[in-house]
């Protein structure tokens, strides 16, 4: 089961006797992590029931000596082993015997990254404990969550496109994304709906600002006045990465519009859908019918292999990839 299906509804789920939080995400591991204290321990967490231990630092006997005693209230006690990956490959047999027999009132909790389903230990927690996957989240289920974040967490209504533009902007980290949204809900203030101009504003900043201007221009016919915005960016440290997210998010729209309006006939309703709104559908259209289909049909494409060659499939500077897609994506060879 994922973090974000178990923090749904975390009370419908047994963390007793072994819980184990695995993957790469921490701030899923960390909620996680909270919910199950909270389930056994109460609301305010009982910090005499809880018993942390760094993987690498606690031995075996100090564990189970911690799994064996008794509250001194009654209650339960969470015996939680942060890193566990080594303290797990160490002492699997151990685990795998403990789990036959627990302690009837402490649940022991794992963190660690990897956690192969294929062991008996693995198998064992899955028929009778909690397996919680804390993988990073990609694409609409990342989407999906940052939604879910703002209404749930900062009462706010985070429009798609304003989640999709977040992501290129901050990336994938959701503990970053989470700072983002807390910033961005206290920015909305009573309107309480985050829009894709209120992270343009708040997220980006100038570079953001600037991303935008650069694009503006290569959409008029302007390729100078785009290479002059370009050059700002790098020369002020931006990331050509981020610069590339920037133009991915605009330009994938206007692929998605093309593929539309292929099948539907009409462009200007292919752009309002695919995200293109206002004073900026009229301009876009133009744009696109300035460059033709057959090269509107390779914006995606271009995108992609500027990815590729940023990434290091190819020899080619940073500066000279961007300069390059931008010549190609204004319509010249």
């Amino acid at each position: 089961m994922h973090a974000t299906q178990f923090l749904k509804a975390p009370d419908k789920h047994d963390p007793w006797p072994m819980t184990v939080l695995h993957g790469s995400e921490r701030h899923l591991q960390q909620a996680a992590f909270r919910a199950v204290a909270a389930r056994l321990l109460g609301g305010e967490v009982d910090e005499l029931g809880l018993a942390r231990f760094a993987g690498k630092e606690v031995d075996l006997a100090t564990v189970l000596d911690e799994l064996a005693t008794i509250s001194m209230w009654g209650g339960k006690r969470l015996v939680a082993i942060e890193d566990a990956d080594d303290f797990v490959t160490a002492h699997r047999a151990a685990l795998e015997k403990y789990i036959e027999k627990p302690a009837k009132r402490s649940t022991l909790l794992l963190t660690l990254r990897k956690w192969p389903k294929t062991t008996r230990l693995a198998k064992a927690v899955a028929k009778s404990g909690l397996d919680v996957e804390c993988s990073e989240l990609k694409g609409v289920a990342l989407t999906n969550w940052l939604c879910g974040e703002a209404r749930d967490t900062y009462g706010c209504k985070l429009q798609r496109e304003a989640a999709a533009l977040l992501v290129e902007l901050a990336g994938t980290t959701l503990a970053l994304l989470d700072q983002e949204l807390a910033k961005l809900a206290s920015y909305a203030g009573e309107r309480r709906e985050i829009g894709i101009d209120d992270v343009r504003t708040l997220v980006g900043g100038w570079r953001a600002e600037t991303t935008w201007a650069m694009i503006d221009e290569l959409l008029d016919a302007r390729l100078p006045q785009a290479l002059a915005h370009l050059d700002r960016l790098l020369s002020a440290g931006e990331s050509p990465h981020m610069v590339l997210g920037g133009m991915v998010f605009k330009f994938r729209q206007l692929a998605e519009a093309t593929e539309r309006a292929r099948q539907t006939g009409s462009l200007p309703a292919a752009l309002r859908d695919a995200g293109v709104w206002g004073n900026r559908i009229d301009a876009t259209n133009r744009y696109l019918r300035r460059i033709g289909r057959p090269r509107a049909e390779r914006i995606y494409d271009r995108l992609t292999e500027a990815d590729a060659r940023l990434k290091g499939e190819g020899r080619l500077p940073e500066r000279v990839v961007l300069e390059r897609l931008l010549v190609e994506l204004s319509g010249g060879s």
